[in-house]
């Protein structure tokens, strides 16, 4: 019975095949292919799959996104696979680096997936969420304070100021809601708040209304519509937008420096200034290239307008700097000129100290329903004082010299009724040992220039004038105005004492007054309502040196 039974695997087991000559040729040729496939084994196909898949998907050539990774793991397994035969690897090889291929996880997201980008350092794009925030971010606004950390200011002017230009209302230059741009140049002009007639106009100019606005000299009026002219000029239309007018060649020079800085960080806003005493080829030459702001005198801007350089048809902004000046008799006919050369939908501004009847006549024809504002309730500066003194003509130099040895002068001004005191007045002051400069219409405009732009650089402590220099020129260390010739009206006095106390601070005004002109100094005392006082022995400093 023993020998009779058999073991359970061994009964299981099919008895073997006989091997026949076919059967043995197939298995070799099964041998001989498994070891060609083991040979040459190809990298795994599921990954090559997935790419093509991937970039079918997304609407690219598969053969053309062949990354280098499947390039490099073939290469590996190759190697591994030939090592384990026995193949040596070639001298000076080096086996390739393990690389993990960065695959989408998702066929529907472009790009790999953050976490394996953040694994290998590769920069992660912003997540929907993250691109959602950014879209809906507010853009940036004059509101914020740290952009004004960067800001280059003037250092602080640490002068008193009067309540000509700190009686306000309270509000700041971000309350306009200004360009971000413009805001950064009017604090580095050493702008820190509005002053009343800024505060008033600025806003209204904004809105495009017409505005006609007076106020003291040195309270603030170029600026109160140089910035509108500025956030409302669009850079994108090459054409003139604002014309600004001003009577002399001097103050022309002054505001579109003043305009430069404050508009400079303003990208492609170009401003041009245009005066007589230049050749006019050089202004025909700028003009062919854009411009959006001009300042001008009238005759010059006229003679380009008619010539067809200067185009002004599609001028929105037109602007009456000094403006009873200009609408005076010698040119009130080439402003209206002027006026009908620009859009029929301009905005006028008219600003100046003194509006005399013309400038209501001009008011009625030219104004659609005009803003008025004033802030004159006195003509004269608040922090001036004003003295005289009674003399003969020929003690005029010698009292002249007792002013300059009791004040301490920083600048002065003095002022002469003719051209030829002028030029005789400043060689005497010369000869007393004093510095002094001189300026009038008659001489040349570049020696001009130059003189007005040295005696503001404080090249010079004394400058002689003729009534040349009396509007509009901003000199802020001017603190002593003299009138060695005593003037005729109320409006050049009031003009000439502007002079000095520039933005609410502090000077002093002596008049040099002869017998012929005590009619006068009463006339005046009595139309601009102030007081006149004689010259004391002593001047306190702290009336004009605070």
């Amino acid at each position: 019975m023993a020998h009779n039974m058999i073991p359970p695997q061994v009964a299981m087991t099919p008895p073997p095949q006989p091997q026949t000559y076919a059967n043995a040729s197939s298995q070799q040729q099964q041998q001989q292919q498994q070891q060609q496939a083991a040979m040459y084994q190809q990298p795994p196909m599921g990954a090559m799959q997935q790419h093509h898949m991937y970039a079918m998907q997304m609407g690219y050539n598969p053969a053309m996104m062949m990354p280098n990774y499947y390039m490099q793991q073939g290469m590996q397994q190759g190697m591994q696979q030939g090592m384990q035969r026995g193949m040596q690897m070639p001298y000076g090889m080096q086996p390739p680096p393990q690389v993990k291929p960065l695959l989408p996880s998702n066929p529907a997201q472009h790009g790999y997936p953050p976490q394996q980008m953040a694994q290998q350092g590769m920069p992660q794009p912003p997540q929907p969420q993250q691109q959602l925030q950014q879209q809906q971010a507010p853009p940036p606004s004059g509101n914020g304070q740290g952009w004004k950390n960067g800001l280059k200011l003037p250092p602080a002017d640490e002068r008193v100021r009067t309540s000509d230009v700190t009686n306000t209302k309270g509000c700041e230059f971000e309350d306009f809601y200004l360009k971000r741009e413009l805001l950064m140049g009017i604090y580095e002009k050493g702008f820190d708040k509005p002053s009343p007639i800024q505060e008033e106009s600025i806003p209204i100019a904004l809105t495009g209304r017409d505005v006609l606005a007076r106020a003291k000299n040195g309270t603030g009026k170029t600026a109160s519509f140089i910035i509108p002219i500025l956030e409302r000029v669009k850079t994108s239309k090459n054409h003139v937008q604002a014309l600004v007018l001003v009577p002399t060649r001097e103050l022309a020079l002054q505001t579109s420096q003043v305009c430069k800085e404050i508009g400079k960080n303003l990208t492609g806003c170009q401003i041009m200034v245009s005066t007589g005493g230049t050749t006019l080829k050089d202004d025909i030459m700028r003009l062919y290239n854009p411009v959006h702001v001009i300042v001008a005198t009238p005759g010059r801007i006229l003679d380009l307008a008619e010539k067809g350089v200067a185009k002004l048809g599609n001028c929105e902004m037109f602007v009456l700097d000094e403006a009873d000046k200009l609408l005076s008799v010698e040119f009130q006919p080439v402003i209206e000129k002027l006026i009908r050369m620009c859009s029929e939908s301009r905005q006028i501004m008219l600003f100046s100290a003194t509006f005399p009847v013309t400038v209501k006549s001009f008011k009625e024809k030219w104004l659609k329903r005009p803003y008025v504002i004033n802030k004159m309730d006195e003509l004269t500066l608040k922090g001036v004082t004003q003295y005289y003194a009674f003399v003969d003509e020929k003690q005029k130099l010698h009292c002249l010299n007792t002013v300059f040895s009791k004040l301490d002068v920083n600048q002065s001004i003095i002022f002469c009724n003719s051209v030829n005191r002028v030029e005789l007045l400043a060689k005497k002051i010369t000869e007393m040992g004093y510095s002094c400069f001189y300026i009038h219409a008659k001489m040349l405009q570049s020696h001009r220039n130059r003189v007005f732009h040295d005696f503001r650089n404080g090249a010079c402590r004394n400058l002689v004038s003729s009534d040349l220099f009396t509007r509009g020129i901003d000199v802020q260390a001017v603190n002593v105005v003299i009138n060695f010739d005593f003037p005729k009206s109320a409006e050049t006095y009031l003009h000439r004492v502007g002079r000095s106390g520039r933005f609410g601070h502090l000077g002093v005004a002596v008049n040099l007054v002869t017998k012929d002109d005590r009619h006068n100094l009463f006339k005046i005392e009595k139309e601009l309502g102030t007081q006149i006082k004689p010259i004391p022995p002593q001047i306190d400093k702290s009336l004009y040196c605070v």
